[in-house]
C-alpha cells in the first residue's frame, strides 16, 4: 500500500451505489471483508452504505451495522447516502463520518428518486445541515447534484438549473456540492464547461464527479473534469451502480480502470493496483451472480508499467 501523498481522491462508492443497484443482496459479512480487501488497496474514502428504509432497498437493510465495522478501519472516512433527516439521523447515530444527499437537478427525477421536489430537497438539506451542527458539528455534508448532464425522464436538463442546485445547497450549509453524471449522459466538452461554471459559482466547495460509463465515456469525461481542476472521483470497483430511478442508468466508472489511467499519467492516487484487483474476489464472492466489469482486470497493467508513486524512482 502506498503511503505517499496523493494528487486525486478516489471515493469508492460500489458498496453502496453498487450494491443497490443489483437484485443479490451481499451478507454482511462479505461487506466487511469487500471493505477491509479496499482498504488494504489503499482506499481512504469509501461510501459503505444508504440509509433508506429497508423495504425499498433491502440490499441496505445493514447499513448501520456496516458503517459501524467500517469506522475501526484507521484514516478511512466512512461515507453515507441519506435522502431525507430521517437517513441522516440514523448514519450519524451509527457513526458516519461524511453524509452525501442527493439532489436533482431535473424535477423529474427528483420526485422519482426521492418523492420531493427540488424546493422541498434544498429545505431537507437545511434540516439535515441544522441537525448536523447540533449533534455532529464534525460531519461533513456533500449534496451531490444528480442528473447534472441529463435525465432519462425529461431528457435536457438547463445547466442553469444544475449552478442554481448547487449554489441553493451551499447557501442552505452542505460543505460541498459535486455533479453526478446519474445517466451516463454527459461528454467531455460539457463536463469542462459545467465544471467550470460551478466552480465559478461556488468556488473550492465545488466537489467530486460521479461520473458513468453508459456509453463509453466515463474516462474520458473524468480525465476533463481533471482538467478543470477536479480531484475527487467517485467511481464503483467492477463497474456495478446506477440510479434504481433512472431508466437505463447502468455502469459507474469502473475503479479499476481509473486508477490506472491516473497512475499511468504520473498522477498519484495512493491506491495498489494489484491488491485493488486483489479486491474484486471478496466482492465476486459475495455477489456471485453478478458480472464485474473493467479493461485493465482483464488485460492486467502493461509489461514495464510503472505506477506514480514509484515515478521518483526510476
Amino acid at each position: 500500500m502506498s503511503t505517499a501523498s496523493t494528487d486525486v481522491l478516489i471515493s469508492e462508492v460500489g458498496p453502496r451505489d453498487g450494491l443497490q443497484s443489483i437484485k443479490s443482496i451481499m451478507p454482511t459479512s462479505q461487506k466487511h471483508a469487500w471493505i477491509d480487501a479496499l482498504y488494504q488497496a489503499g482506499l481512504r474514502e469509501i461510501e459503505v452504505a444508504s440509509f433508506v428504509p429497508a423495504k425499498l432497498l433491502p440490499q441496505m437493510a445493514d447499513a448501520a451495522e456496516v458503517v459501524q465495522y467500517a469506522k475501526t478501519l484507521p484514516g478511512l472516512t466512512v461515507m453515507a447516502l441519506v435522502p431525507n433527516l430521517r437517513g441522516a439521523q440514523a448514519a450519524i447515530e451509527a457513526g458516519a463520518h461524511k453524509l452525501t444527499v442527493p439532489v436533482s437537478a431535473s424535477a423529474a427525477h427528483s420526485l422519482a428518486n426521492v418523492r420531493k421536489t427540488r424546493e422541498e430537497m434544498i429545505e431537507e438539506v437545511k434540516k439535515i445541515v441544522d441537525y448536523r451542527n447540533a449533534y455532529a458539528p464534525q460531519v461533513k455534508i456533500e449534496a451531490g447534484i444528480a442528473t447534472a448532464f441529463g435525465c432519462t425522464i425529461q431528457g435536457l436538463v438547463s445547466e442553469d438549473d444544475v449552478i442554481w442546485m448547487a449554489e441553493q445547497v451551499i447557501a442552505a450549509g452542505a460543505d460541498e456540492s459535486g455533479l453526478s453524471d446519474t445517466t451516463g449522459y454527459a461528454n467531455p466538452a460539457q463536463i469542462k464547461r459545467l465544471f467550470k461554471r460551478l466552480k465559478a459559482a461556488i468556488g473550492n466547495k465545488a466537489g467530486a464527479a460521479h461520473l458513468h460509463n453508459t456509453r463509453g465515456l466515463g474516462l474520458a469525461n473524468c480525465l476533463a473534469a481533471y482538467e478543470e481542476g477536479v480531484i475527487a472521483f467517485d467511481s464503483s470497483m467492477g463497474g456495478l451502480g446506477g440510479c434504481p430511478y433512472a431508466p437505463g442508468a447502468s455502469g459507474n466508472v469502473v475503479t479499476e480502470d481509473l486508477v490506472f489511467m491516473f497512475e499511468a499519467m504520473g498522477i498519484k492516487t495512493g491506491i495498489n493496483l494489484d491488491l485493488l484487483f486483489e479486491a474484486r474476489k471478496p466482492l465476486q464472492a459475495g455477489v456471485p451472480n453478478e458480472s464485474l466489469y473493467g479493461m485493465v482486470p482483464q488485460a492486467g497493467t502493461p509489461k514495464g508499467f510503472v505506477p506514480a508513486s514509484q515515478w521518483s524512482d526510476v
